[in-house]
Order: structure tokens, then sequence, then C-alpha cells
């Protein structure tokens, strides 16, 4: 009988996955679906407008009663790629190309949806606290995903994902290293572990946004500056409540009455000896191993750090303030007639001084920066001639945005790209199983510098054609990234 006839699978050309998806079923993806015999992008293509602070659903049931149905909205629409789809096999034009006039000049911006195998993120995670050695493999799932970069000031560095792992090492690997990308990427926490089994390993959960929890602990505050810094800011503080002032830090450590500050004002000399390479006046290196203790070393003691003091400089009743350099940890001391150092309570102008220390820190999150190389089949779907685009952004013509999100372009050859993930919509990025991760990226341009380029002139469709049923809003704030804006292009500077 023919209702007994199963209707045919159809093939979806998206990826080079290229799934048979069976009637009411999703590719591998997730991202399209067979319905009714025809495929159909699951996600809705992004417009950001102006207007009023929300968000427009684009499938059924989302919840908004009193959305009228209109996208068109704001003053200056913007069409981004989320959910535009791509170009995939790569000779086809992209998925939108949309002209508008903006303030009297004829633009055209190019959307599409790229499939990057050649991607990655790079991770800054507000911290002092050990998480790893530099080059420390990064693992999720017990599959390595990264490494450990170069530390940065009061910030750990992490670089992820890349070609290497998405398709340089098991299939497993590829996979989880897909995974922890596009969650990252979109916003979701991640569970990592840092370091060899064998070595004490890290586990840090990382969030965009959020502060990083290591070893189970939530991460508060980024420090203000080094033990060294933290000499020259405050030292009025301590004036006449006393006499030393020791700011312990894994990188360099500092101490008022040998630093340059102490010197100019007339702090004496106090005999105090630290356990540790001396770098200049007052400041040291090396005084313990990194670690999650004081000022990201590994001790709990701030006392471990001190040698004997000089019997000759030191005196009975010195007064002894150690601190961390986010104000989180201190402990006051006066030394006996031994020259040892006891423990007192800790009178309330050093207190207070520690709680300055601390509020000038700032809170301590991660950041998550999408990287991704723009190649040649992605500069197809703009041009037919892919490396005048490569040129045209060069030469400030063409300005690259990601989900309508600034992207920082690197200079060199070819397109690559980073930018803030928080800055984009979000759910801005999917995924294919080849492993790759999908991610928007638009190129505007004036239409006459189009046409110059070789572009696919004849895709272009006015902004105001888009189809209003297949799209969502989102609000953009006044102070985000206007990636039409004319001051991001040469031809509108003065010389």
């Amino acid at each position: 009988m023919k209702d007994d006839i199963k209707p045919e699978k159809i093939r979806c050309d998206a990826c080079p996955v290229m799934c048979y998806i069976a009637e009411g079923k999703s590719g591998a993806c997730d991202r399209y679906a067979n319905h009714a015999g025809e495929l159909i992008r699951l996600d809705p293509l992004t417009i950001i407008e102006g207007g009023q602070q929300q968000v427009v659903p684009f499938l059924p049931g989302g919840g908004t009663d009193n959305w009228d149905g209109d996208i068109i909205k704001g003053s200056r629409p913007f069409v981004t790629a989320v959910g535009a789809g791509t170009t995939y096999p790569d000779y086809k034009p992209a998925p939108f190309i949309v002209s508008q006039d903006i303030d009297g000049v004829d633009m055209v911006t190019v959307v599409t949806e790229g499939i990057f195998s050649y991607c990655g993120v790079k991770v800054k995670i507000d911290t002092d606290r050990h998480i790893g050695h530099e080059r420390d493999v990064v693992r999720v799932e017990g599959e390595p995903i990264g490494h450990v970069m170069t530390s940065e000031y009061g910030s750990k560095m992490l670089s992820l994902g890349g070609v290497e792992h998405l398709t340089g090492g098991s299939k497993k690997e590829g996979r989880v290293t897909c995974d922890a990308l596009m969650r990252l990427c979109n916003r979701e926490p991640v569970t990592m572990v840092i370091g060899e089994e064998d070595a004490h390993p890290t586990e840090v959960v990382l969030e965009a946004g959020k502060p990083p929890i290591i070893n189970g602990v939530t991460e508060r505050l980024m420090r203000v500056g080094c033990g060294s810094a933290t000499i020259g800011m405050f030292p009025k503080k301590w004036l006449g409540h006393a006499d030393e002032v020791v700011v312990v830090d894994d990188h360099i450590t500092g101490v008022l009455s040998e630093h340059e500050t102490g010197k100019q004002l007339d702090v004496p000399p106090t005999g105090i000896k630290i356990i540790g390479r001396r770098s200049t006046p007052g400041r040291y290196f090396q005084v313990a191993n990194p670690g999650t203790g004081w000022g990201g070393t590994d001790i709990e003691d701030p006392l471990t750090i001190l040698g004997p003091f000089n019997p000759k400089i030191a005196w009975e009743g010195l007064r002894l303030l150690m601190v961390s350099t986010t104000g989180e940890q201190y402990a006051y001391f006066e030394l006996d007639t031994d020259l040892t150092p006891q423990p007192h309570p800790v009178p309330e102008a050093l207190r207070a001084s520690a709680d300055l220390i601390a509020e000038n820190c700032e809170p301590s999150v991660c950041s998550v920066l999408f990287m991704a190389g723009a190649g040649g089949s992605l500069r197809a779907g703009v041009t037919e001639n892919p490396v005048r685009l490569t040129r045209s952004v060069k030469d400030s013509l063409t300005h690259v945005s990601c989900g309508g999100a600034d992207a920082y372009v690197w200079p060199g050859g070819g397109i690559t790209v980073m930018v803030d993930v928080l800055d984009m919509p979000t759910q801005s990025f999917g995924y294919v199983p080849t492993p790759a991760l999908v991610a928007p990226i638009e190129f505007t341009l004036r239409a006459s510098d189009y046409r110059t380029l070789g572009g696919h002139v004849d895709q272009i469709k006015s902004v105001d054609q888009i189809n209003q049923a297949e799209a969502r809003k989102v609000a953009r704030n006044e102070r985000d990234h206007d990636p039409v804006a004319q001051g991001n292009f040469r031809w509108a500077r003065k010389p």
C-alpha cells in the first residue's frame, strides 16, 4: 500500500558529512532538518536592531506573546550570519548578500556561517592561583584539547583547540575538543584538568564572563598588581602603623624598607631577610613554588619565606605586616626579644589597608576569545577572486565582524580573526561532526567596492527583502560595536 511507503531521505550538502536525513529528523549537526521533504535551517537568521531591549523567538512557544512579527523596526538593521547557513561545497555565493543605504552610502554585507576546522579559543583566567606550568596539557574527559600559555599580568592563559586537536588526534579527541570549544563559545561551563595525574593536576571550571572555579573554590579577585607594585601604591596607609611590610607574590615579592618607595618615604632598614632571588632593591623572585596559597605561591604560612632578621639592624617590637596581592590574606607580627616574629592581632589601620588592596582588585572572570582563519572556501562565497577580499580587508575597505561583534584581524597573510564571545549573540556557534566549529562571519563594504573585487553582485538583495518569518531580532545596545559605521572604513577617515 502507498501509505506504507516510507518517504525518501533527503541529502544535506551544508557540510562535508553530507547526511541523509529522514522526514522529521535533523542531521548530525542538529542545524538542518527534513521537513516535509524540504531541507530547513533549524536556527533562525539573526538580525541586530535598535529599539526595545527584547529578543524575538524564532520557533513557536518562545513565550513572547506581544510580538507582532515585525523584525525590521530599527533605523539601522544589521543582518548577522547567525543562522544564515554555509556555502559548502564552496562554489556557492554566501547565503545572504544584503544591501542597505547607510547615511547616504550604498553598503553591502555578505553573510555566511563558516565551517572552521582551523579554529580554537584563547582563554584568559583572572587569578594568581597556580593552575599549571607553561606548556602543561589541558584535558577534557581525559582527552588533550590544548595547553597552558605564557601568563599575563594577573591572569593565566590557555590555548585550546586548533586543527591539531580537531583532526590530528583520535576520533574521540576531535569530538571532545569540538564539543568543549562550542560550549565555551556559547557561554557554557566546561570542566578541565590541567597537568599530569601523577603531578597534582588542577581541576578548573571555566565559563565566559564568570569567575573561574579552581579545585572547587570560586576565585573572587584579580590582583591589583605584583608585590612590588602594591608596595608602590599603598605605602602611606602603612606609615606609622608598621615598620616593615612584605607583599607576598609568586612573581615579584615586595619589601617596603628596601624598595625605592620606602627609601623615598624615609622608612628605615629593618634587617629583614627574604628567602628568594633578589632582583632590584625591595623586589624578590621565586620566594616559593607556584601554588594556590598566598599570592599564588604554595605557602599557607607567610613566615616560611623569611630568614632570620639581622640582629645588628632589627629590634624588639618591630612591627611586621605580611599581605597578599589581593588583600585576601594578611597577618601581623611583632619581633620578640630573640627577634623572632610572633603573631599578634591585626591593628585596625592595617586591616583597613588590606581591605583597600582588595577594594582595588577587579572581579576575577574568564574571558573566551574565539579565533579562526577564514580560508579560501569561505572567501569564495564573497567573491570569485578570494585574494581580493583579503586585500580589501587589509586595506580597510572591507570590515569584518562575527555575529555583529567587532573582530580583530591579525596582521600578515590570510584573514585570521579573533572575537570576544560575550560580544556576540547567544548561541552563535554550532558544529559539524567532521569535526569543526560553525561560526558566523560578516563582510561589510561599499557596493562599489564589492563590484570592484568581483563579488556576487547578482545575488544582492535589499534588507527589506529578508524573510521576516524566519528571523529573530536582537536589540543592540547603543554602546556596542556598529559594523556599518563609516568610521570602520578607510574611505571615511580624514587624511
